[in-house]
């Protein structure tokens, strides 16, 4: 029988001719993580959510360095100045400058946006991970729990804990993630549903591996995907949040440099001095977007459905 030759595309009676030694495969194999990353920056998109992400954090760290002048510092000499000379962005109605409150803003922006969704990923992955791979009336009870948080809309549940434990990023914080980890753990069960009845574990229990050690080592790291991938498209939405609750005057302190603070101080100048609730609105909008740029290029990367 005629074969080709590997490689070659040339016809020979004798068979496939094998490769020299030392020789190169004709086709390079890629590991699955290269594959990934290549996934991911060929998304133009997600490489822009990046971008904005990064340049998000560098700010919030160098916010001192940043920030033209104190963001706390008031002059009553320089009040709603446009902007323009000295104050890029202005000044508000207590003279302090609105781009170093701007810079500073990051700082709650991404420590509120982050630690949120961290709280909820710990809370929300734990009972998950219990209720999906438990079932029966672990399953029932969590389920039954989320439920109840899940009737409570996120900003009046947030603004019910900030009242019992007072204002401040603490409080903020916990309360956002509270009323968020409900999602996580469903998401997280449906996951752990499917893989705990795959070969792998059913094979780690059979050579007598502990029931903590299968869901730490066999059922978290093959159903945590989509449930990381959820979380950084949800940070976008725990900054809205936080900043909703600030304007609200239920959030950090009002004398704070918050984006949130500096909206509601402009909303009594609307149509006379837009930008001081503008260039704060702008900074949310573009924040929020590029978590869920990234989210989205991270579920495109890692879905194996994709590949």
């Amino acid at each position: 029988m005629t074969e080709l030759v590997s490689g070659t595309g040339e016809p020979t009676a004798a068979g496939p001719v094998p490769a020299a030694p030392g020789a190169e495969p004709s086709v390079a194999r890629v590991s699955q993580w290269t594959d990934i990353r290549h996934r991911f920056f060929a998304n133009k998109l997600a490489v822009v959510g990046l971008a904005i992400i990064t340049v998000l954090i560098l700010v919030a760290i160098f916010a001192p360095l940043l920030a033209p002048h104190d963001p706390l510092k008031q002059d009553l000499t320089q009040t709603l100045q446009s902007p323009g000379g000295a104050h890029w962005l202005g000044t508000d109605a207590l003279g302090r400058d609105q781009l170093s409150r701007l810079i500073y803003g990051s700082r709650i922006a991404v420590i509120v946006g982050m630690a949120s969704i961290l709280v909820a990923l710990v809370i929300g992955v734990t009972l998950g991970a219990l209720a999906g791979y438990y079932g029966r009336w672990v399953d029932t009870v969590i389920m039954r729990v989320a439920d109840v948080f899940f009737a409570f809309p996120l900003l009046i549940g947030a603004i019910v804990i900030i009242l019992l434990m007072g204002r401040g990023v603490l409080p903020v914080v916990l309360s956002l993630g509270i009323f968020t980890w409900a999602t996580f753990a469903r998401l997280l069960r449906s996951q752990v549903l499917s893989v705990r009845e795959m070969d792998f574990v059913h094979a780690a229990k059979a050579l007598g591996a502990g029931q903590g050690r299968i869901i730490r080592k066999h059922i978290l790291p093959n159903s945590l995907t989509s449930v990381l991938v959820y979380g950084t498209s949800n940070v976008g939405i725990a900054i809205v949040a936080e900043a909703s609750l600030s304007y609200l005057g239920v959030g950090v302190d009002p004398e704070v440099a918050e984006w949130g603070n500096m909206i509601s101080a402009g909303r009594n100048f609307m149509g006379v001095k837009d930008f001081m609730w503008t260039y704060p609105s702008l900074a949310i909008v573009i924040t929020a977007l590029g978590f869920i740029l990234l989210g989205n290029g991270l579920r495109d990367a890692l879905d194996p459905k994709m590949r």
